[in-house]
């Protein structure tokens, strides 16, 4: 599912269905762990309005093991902000910083 595809069902998403929305775009894996802590350190850096919460494994898609997966073993290293789940508001402002962390 593409950014733009989300972006037209709410405003506000997590960040793990931004991340593997936006790997989705650019074909890259998304179940990287330590790429998905660069990416969210890069918006962070690039002054994206973030808001921290979080994110039960049920509420990242039981049915989805491995979305599950992924965002308990974020969960182990919570102390880390790189690690925590944002609510991300996608207007063309994020898009752009989004879509340039993958070039």
């Amino acid at each position: 599912m593409s950014l733009e595809t989300i972006r037209k069902k709410v405003i506000f998403h997590n960040s793990i269905d931004v991340w593997i929305a936006a790997c989705g775009e650019k074909n890259s894996d998304w179940k990287n762990t330590d790429k998905y802590k660069k990416f969210i350190a890069y918006l962070l850096e690039n002054n994206l309005n973030l808001k921290a919460f979080n994110l039960c494994t049920h509420e990242a898609g039981a049915t989805e093991e491995d979305k599950t997966k992924f965002a308990e073993i974020l969960f182990e290293t919570k102390d880390d902000p790189n690690s925590l789940t944002y609510t991300i508001r996608l207007n063309d402002a994020a898009l752009d910083i989004i879509r340039n962390f993958f070039d």
